[in-house]
């Protein structure tokens, strides 16, 4: 039997099984314990499932694979499904694109306070630096280790923010370097359940990324109360690259309409609501 889990890392995947591959080669060097994996797929193939058996058999981690029929964009509904799946008290979210750093896990629970959502970064990959990236380099923690054709892909800007990836353990030296950030990014963020549960969990009304699992879930804690704290320069991790996604306008209008509206609750998440309140919290 595993031990009952400290933190639930929640990773949303949708296809891509070669990239989540990379991803729980990571998990599995992690430097905290215990800790269980939540998959949170939005209706990807069989190929992810294979995936997520394998590893959990040879790295022994706990791994949960919540999965639910493709019918376009649903993360929110997924991730609603592996918060209730999930069995620590703490929570943890990742995307299946964006690999953790031995210690992503660990910075996390050692900064973790009451009444404060952490808000962490990424630093985003070139096309060819992800190219590179197999299992066993990953497992053998070289991606953490930047080479010469790193630091020139960051100079040519074919790399993003790869000084986020410098872990600074030293909270007086981010301090000192101004090195906060006020934004969350739904790739890197940890919560406690009690302050998610409070404003009823990812709001299922948003169709499609950019705010919905991040910006309005931000927006919607603060409100309770729950203020960001950063961690930029912890809990690092590393976005394998892909061409970019935009947001689409009814999201924003949808955020717009939250915002007008300032309920911390959203009517449809945790929680199912009548059908007439859900029509009316429509944009």
């Amino acid at each position: 039997m595993n031990p009952a889990p400290q933190i639930s890392l929640v990773i949303a995947v949708y296809n891509k099984p070669e990239v989540l591959r990379l991803v729980l080669a990571a998990c599995a060097r992690q430097s905290f314990h215990p800790f269980e994996i939540i998959v949170a797929d939005d209706g990807s193939g069989p190929a992810v499932r294979e995936v997520v058996d394998a590893a959990r058999a040879t790295s022994g981690l706990s791994m949960t694979h919540v999965w639910h029929e493709d019918r376009g964009w649903r993360k929110n509904v997924i991730l609603n499904s592996a918060v209730r799946a999930a069995r620590a008290e703490y929570l943890v979210f990742i995307d299946g694109d964006c690999i953790p750093a031995k210690d992503f896990l660990l910075d996390h629970w050692q900064e973790h306070e009451s009444r404060r959502v952490l808000l962490g970064r990424r630093v985003e990959t070139s096309e060819r630096w992800s190219a590179a990236l197999d299992p066993g380099s990953v497992g053998r923690g070289e991606f953490e280790r930047f080479t010469w054709e790193e630091l020139r892909d960051a100079l040519a800007g074919r790399s993003l923010r790869v000084e986020d990836g410098i872990r600074m353990r030293s909270r007086l030296l981010r301090r000192v370097l101004l090195r906060s950030v006020r934004g969350m990014l739904g790739s890197n963020f940890s919560v406690a359940r009690r302050d998610l549960v409070a404003i009823n969990g990812f709001d299922e009304l948003y169709d499609g990324p950019g705010c919905g699992e991040d910006s309005d879930v931000q927006y919607r804690l603060s409100l309770e109360g729950v203020k960001g704290k950063s961690l930029r320069n912890l809990a690092v991790q590393y976005h394998v690259w892909h061409p970019r996604t935009a947001v689409s306008d009814a999201c924003w209008d949808r955020f717009e309409m939250v915002r007008r509206l300032a309920e911390p609750r959203c009517i449809l998440g945790l929680e199912r609501l009548r059908r007439r309140d859900r029509q009316a919290a429509r944009p």
